[in-house]
């Protein structure tokens, strides 16, 4: 548990249970042993605070219950609710449940942390009352007695889920210590329980539909979170004994030093599961209480490569369509890293790959292989740049050609020379809006009257939740969204609004997938002039304004009009642009 111990002495001493000359002496006692004993518990080992004092300190400053726990008997369901892992890990005990709520008897209502990890394993709301910490370890010991440090593996293993045992996978690295190099292990087996583990906790982010999983020391623990629709959702992760080899295991996979602790490193791990193959890109990073891991989960099946299943309504369809079947020119794809700009490009080049049209990428890395399109990956150690790739692949003469990113000055020459020979360039950037990458690359040092004449057009996106289709309802704006997107009462009275209110289905968030939203920036003649002329890019995204562009907030708010997604996500993802 993460207590708030230094806000703890201040209460006591604001509630007058102990003075000044008594939290100094449990301070010093605590650094005598390195800090490993809180000065709080110290404080009661030393005589000056009772157990019962401080329980109802806490209570009486939170505003909660005191609940008596010396006789109470929990009913089997709510004894069923958290399984004996995560009350003894946390050291709180279920004490009853009324619908989707249930209550938890807990020693410290400043541990926040507590309550928030708890929600997130139940997918539901949890509330706590205060109650001795001596009668909450006698439940424990009374209704949990089987769990413990010893056994918490394999009670972990048995709650991530059964149905793990019937997946196969396959990795390209050594799993020494229960596999083969290259070879299959089925889960389940007599494979060591960090192997199952770390199988196990990859399934299951594959099963939830995660982006990616994230491994985080902590200084008490070992957080597992998932990335699902964008948001973060922590999952019951290993003790914090098992943190190192939990590390190695994964680093050993995707083919990492496990012997270097001290500086990042980049690797990839290729596994089968149920006959679909998944690709993770792994990033190991050095951080104060270990090497945090962030595993990203590349699935071939799940790329969507038709393009009006990315979320484009029928006018900005036809404007992608135009552009993409220009015969050269510039088309940059903007946003923030997650915003599905990989995604979106390679749909635009399946939709125009032909035989009769030559295509070459440049990427770093190759995250999807499509067929029938040259793909070369980026190798800084040979000195295989962005630049010295654009140049060898002009060479080849191919029509299109797609750049990863444009993240130089040399790269972006290179590709303004290739659209204005003839190419057709595909590429991104990272900017906030449309209109704001023509300012990118004349910060770059590209020439104004260069970026006019090749950039054809700037497509910006993010990225929406999807309501929930089994939990969906109608809803009437808050005040704070109605005040925010400036909503007449005549608007809201002509348009029905909609929200998920929480189900099994979608992990009691109201969200279930996700879908784009964009802003499509044509470079007419009159932009063109206004970027010849180097005028700042508020100018032009007023002038693109007044010829029908449709900035990010508005795509935002069609889908929210459709009942696609909710004006919460609408404020969430615009909240920066300009309206």
């Amino acid at each position: 548990m993460a207590r708030d111990s230094e806000y703890i002495l201040e209460l006591l001493l604001d509630y007058g249970l102990v003075n000044e000359e008594q939290i100094s002496q449990a301070k010093a006692e605590s650094k005598s042993v390195d800090g490993s004993l809180d000065p709080v518990d110290l404080l009661q080992k030393l005589g000056y605070l009772k157990s019962e004092d401080l329980t109802a300190m806490l209570a009486q400053h939170y505003g909660m219950e005191i609940m008596d726990l010396k006789k109470y008997e929990i009913p089997d369901e709510v004894v069923q609710a958290l399984t004996p892992d995560i009350v003894h890990h946390y050291n709180v005990v279920p004490v009853m449940r009324h619908g989707d709520m249930l209550t938890v008897a807990m020693s410290d209502p400043t541990d926040l942390e507590t309550l928030d990890s708890i929600r997130y394993y139940l997918g539901r709301d949890v509330e706590a009352v205060v109650a001795d910490p001596g009668q909450i370890k006698q439940l424990i010991d009374k209704y949990y007695p089987t769990a413990g440090a010893g056994g918490s593996v394999e009670n972990l293993i048995e709650t991530l889920g059964e149905e793990s045992n019937d997946f196969l996978v396959e990795t390209g690295a050594d799993t020494s210590g229960g596999g083969t190099i290259g070879g299959a292990e089925t889960v389940g087996e007599e494979t060591a329980p960090v192997i199952k583990l770390v199988h196990m906790l990859i399934i299951e982010a594959y099963k939830a539909k995660a982006s990616d999983i994230h491994l985080e020391p902590m200084e008490k623990r070992y957080r597992v979170r998932y990335r699902i629709d964008g948001a973060l959702r922590e999952v019951e992760g290993p003790p914090k004994f098992m943190q190192a080899s939990f590390t190695s295991r994964v680093k050993i996979m995707s083919r990492l030093d496990i012997t270097e602790k001290r500086i990042p490193q980049d690797g990839r791990i290729k596994m089968r599961v149920n006959d679909k193959d998944i690709d993770l890109r792994v990033s190991s990073i050095p951080t104060t209480h270990g090497e945090s891991i962030v595993m990203r989960i590349l699935d071939r099946a799940s790329i969507q490569l038709d393009i009006p299943k990315l979320g484009f309504y029928a006018d900005d369809l036809e404007l992608v369509n135009g552009i993409i079947n220009m015969p050269d020119g510039i088309f940059l794809v903007t946003g923030p890293t997650g915003s599905g700009k990989t995604t979106s490009l390679y749909a635009f080049l399946n939709t125009i790959n032909t035989v009769s049209r030559k295509i070459i990428t440049v990427e770093d890395p190759v995250e999807y292989q499509l067929d029938g399109i040259n793909q070369v990956q980026v190798d800084r150690a040979i000195e295989m740049t962005f630049a010295a790739a654009l140049r060898a692949m002009l060479r080849q003469a191919p029509n299109i050609i797609m750049v990863g990113e444009i993240r130089d000055l040399e790269t972006a020459e290179i590709a303004i020379n290739a659209s204005l020979t003839g190419h057709l360039v595909f590429s991104t950037l990272h900017t906030n809006d449309a209109p704001g990458t023509i300012a990118r690359l004349v910060d770059m040092g590209v020439k104004p009257f260069l970026v006019a004449s090749s950039v054809r057009a700037v497509m910006a996106q993010r990225l929406v939740r999807r309501i929930c289709k089994n939990c969906k309802k109608p809803y009437s704006p808050s005040k704070y969204e109605i005040q925010l997107l400036g909503m007449t009462q005549e608007y809201l009275d002509s348009h029905q609004f909609y929200k998920g209110t929480g189900c099994d289905k979608c992990g009691r968030t109201g969200y279930k997938g996700r879908v784009g939203i964009y802003e499509i920036f044509m470079v007419t003649e009159d932009l063109a002039k206004l970027i010849f002329r180097n005028e700042p890019s508020s100018t032009i995204r007023e002038a693109a304004r007044r010829n029908g562009m449709r900035s990010l907030r508005d795509d935002a708010i069609r889908k929210a009009e459709a009942g696609t997604t909710t004006l919460e996500e609408v404020i969430y993802t615009t909240l920066m642009d300009e309206n």
